[in-house]
C-alpha cells in the first residue's frame, strides 16, 4: 500500500497516527551525484551503504518516484526549467526527463569534466516491499538542517503545555511540501461587531458546503470535526472571535517552522491570519557528510527543538491574551465597514493585485456573495472560507495570509 503523503482538514489524531506511518519508512542520504540515476522518470541510487538504527538495517538502494516537489527541487539544483520538468512528467516524456537529469549529473561522456560533483540530501521513503519503488520526498542541498514534523509537533504541544493555555487543536493538514496544524483559545474570544456586521455563514449554502467536505476527503471525520467545534451556534449568541495561532514546518526545504497569530471564527471555520507578527526559524545547517544520516548530532537537534519550545512558550503566552486580541480586533473594526458597491469589479481588482488565478477569483466572488456582507471585512471573509474548499493545503495558508492584504485593498 502506497504511503500516504497528503491530508487535509484532519484532527490532531489523524495527523499524528499517519506521521508515525511516514516515520517508520522514512529514510535521509546524502549522496554524491554519481550515485544518482535518472531511469523510466524515477530516481536510482545505488551504492549507498545500508542504514542500521533502532529500526534494523535498511538497504537504501533501489528506485524511488519523485514527488512534484522533489521533481521542483531536481531542476531547480540542476538549472532545468521546473515547468520544463513538470511539462515532460505530464506528457510521459520520461525519454527527455532522464536525458535531461542524468547528462547534467554526469556530463555528456565518460571522459568529461562536466560531471556535477555536488552531494544532495535526498529525504526518502522506503517501500518496504522487494522491487516496488519507494518515494523522493526531496532533493537538498547537504547543507540543510533537518527538523521533522513530528519533532515540531511535539515541541509546539510541549510550548503550549508550558505556557499553560487552554486550547484545542482545530484542524490539521499535511502536504507533499509541509505540515500546518491551527489551534485555538475557547476561553479567550471578542464580539466584533463591525467585522461581522450581517456576515452570515457562506457554508449554509450546500453547494459551498460539499466544496470544503470534499477536500476532506472522509466526510464522516468532517462531520466529527464540525460537531467538535461547535457550529450551529443560534446566531448572534455565539463568542464571535477567539484568540489562535498556526504553525507550520517543511520537511523539505520549501518553508521554515512558522508561529503566527490568527482570528479565528468558529461558526464557520474561518481563521484570518496576521502574518506581521509571525516567529520563522529556517532550516540552515552545517555541511553533512556524504552517507550521513539526519546529519545533526542528537545534542544539536534537541537544542533545536528546545528554541522551537520556548518561542511557542512565548508566543501562546501573548496571543492568546485577551488584550492580544482586543488590540487586533479593534485594528480590523476601523476598516471592516468598508463598503463594497462593485463586488465583481472589487474583487477582479483585489485579485490582480494579489495574484490570485481565475478559479480564486471565482471562488472568492462566489463565497463573497454567499456571506452577503457587502464590506471590506465581506472580502477577508470570502478568502478565508474560499480557502478551506482548495485541496492544496500550502496554497490555502497563503491565502490566508492575504486575507488582511486583501481587506485592506478596499
Amino acid at each position: 500500500m502506497p504511503m500516504p503523503t497528503t491530508v487535509r482538514h484532519a484532527d490532531l489524531g489523524d495527523l499524528v497516527a499517519l506521521l508515525n506511518r511516514q516515520q517508520a519508512t522514512k529514510v535521509d542520504v546524502v549522496a554524491s551525484a554519481s550515485a544518482l540515476r535518472s531511469r523510466d522518470g524515477l530516481l536510482d541510487l545505488s551504492g549507498v551503504e545500508p542504514i542500521l538504527d533502532e529500526r534494523g538495517v535498511t538497504d537504501v538502494d533501489g528506485r524511488y518516484r519523485p514527488t512534484a516537489a522533489a521533481d521542483s527541487h531536481i531542476g531547480t539544483r540542476l538549472k532545468i526549467p521546473v515547468g520544463y520538468l513538470k511539462w515532460l512528467r505530464e506528457q510521459s516524456r520520461t525519454d527527455l526527463y532522464d536525458a535531461n537529469v542524468n547528462g547534467l549529473l554526469h556530463g555528456p561522456g565518460p571522459l568529461t569534466d562536466d560531471a556535477d560533483e555536488r552531494s544532495f540530501l535526498l529525504r526518502l521513503f522506503t517501500s518496504g516491499v522487494p522491487g516496488e519503488a519507494g518515494v523522493l520526498r526531496a532533493f537538498l542541498s547537504d547543507r540543510y538542517g533537518i527538523i521533522d514534523n513530528l519533532d515540531v509537533l511535539t515541541a509546539v504541544l510541549e510550548g503550549i503545555r508550558e505556557a499553560d493555555a487552554d486550547v484545542e487543536v482545530r484542524s490539521c493538514d499535511l502536504s507533499e511540501s509541509s505540515m500546518h496544524c491551527k489551534v485555538f483559545s475557547p476561553k479567550v474570544s471578542a464580539l466584533a461587531p463591525g467585522f461581522l456586521d450581517n456576515y452570515r455563514n457562506p457554508f449554509d449554502n450546500p453547494d459551498l458546503d460539499a466544496e470544503r467536505r470534499r477536500v476532506a476527503g472522509d466526510i464522516d471525520r468532517w462531520r466529527r470535526a464540525a460537531s467538535r467545534e461547535g457550529r450551529g451556534y443560534t446566531p448572534g449568541k455565539e463568542p464571535v472571535v477567539f484568540a489562535g495561532f498556526r504553525f507550520s514546518n517543511s520537511e523539505i526545504g520549501h518553508h521554515a517552522v512558522t508561529l503566527k497569530p490568527e482570528l479565528f471564527i468558529r461558526i464557520c471555520g474561518n481563521g484570518l491570519t496576521l502574518p506581521m507578527f509571525a516567529y520563522t526559524k529556517r532550516h540552515l545547517g552545517d555541511k553533512l557528510d556524504t552517507g550521513t544520516i539526519g546529519g545533526w548530532s542528537q545534542n544539536t537537534y534537541r537544542k533545536r527543538l528546545a528554541v522551537i519550545t520556548a518561542e511557542t512558550r512565548d508566543k501562546v503566552t501573548e496571543w492568546l491574551s485577551p488584550e492580544f486580541l482586543k488590540t487586533r480586533v479593534e485594528e480590523l473594526e476601523r476598516h471592516a465597514t468598508t463598503p463594497v458597491t462593485k463586488p465583481d469589479r472589487t474583487i477582479e481588482v483585489v485579485a490582480k493585485q494579489l495574484g490570485f488565478n481565475d478559479d480564486e477569483r471565482a471562488g472568492i466572488f462566489a463565497h463573497f456573495i454567499a456571506g452577503g456582507q457587502l464590506t471590506a471585512a465581506g472580502i477577508a471573509h470570502a478568502v478565508t472560507s474560499y480557502s478551506q474548499t482548495i485541496p492544496d493545503a500550502d496554497r490555502a495558508d497563503t491565502l490566508d495570509d492575504l486575507a488582511l492584504h486583501a481587506m485592506s485593498l478596499i
